[in-house]
């Protein structure tokens, strides 16, 4: 059966519509994750968990990552994005702490030689697009905190990260 991509742009129309729909989606999945063995190899679990990926491969099919413009830059189109890579809404708020007292979520920020949304060294970083930002500010924390809300808490104690 093909999933129609109405139901999906019905379900997506609004950042806030899609983040309850991932959110949804990710509760389903962490549930049959912690469910026992046995019920897991069940046909009913397999047919559920494949459900939700099948949702899941047919969300990200459909949503492109746009190039970022004045034009279609937004805020919350970027929070969304740096949502759906971090699943976690608690490491997700930390990263949004960061962000927020960085750059305020202007990926064109500059502070002396720091530039972009994570307030990075390198020019590199300062040409990426808006995504490309989030993207290489989460490889960074991971490679150097392990988590966001580790990485929050030593920005708190020394006002960087």
């Amino acid at each position: 059966m093909k999933l129609s991509t109405d139901v999906i742009h019905r379900l997506l129309n609004t950042p806030k519509s899609t983040l309850i729909t991932l959110l949804n989606l990710t509760g389903l999945l962490r549930c049959h994750r912690l469910k026992r063995a046995a019920e897991a190899d069940s046909s009913q679990g397999r047919m559920q968990l494949m459900g939700a990926v099948y949702v899941l491969a047919a969300i990200t099919s459909i949503t492109s990552i746009p190039e970022a413009t004045a034009k279609n830059y937004s805020i919350d189109h970027l929070k969304l994005y740096a949502h759906s890579r971090i699943l976690d809404y608690k490491e997700f708020q930390c990263f949004n702490k960061i962000i927020t007292k960085e750059s305020r979520w202007n990926y064109k920020a500059k502070n002396g030689s720091h530039y972009g949304l994570g307030q990075m060294k390198s020019q590199h970083y300062r040409d990426l697009d808006p995504f490309r930002q989030i993207d290489a500010t989460l490889k960074y924390i991971t490679n150097r905190y392990h988590t966001s809300c580790k990485a929050w808490a030593f920005h708190q104690e020394r006002n960087y990260y």
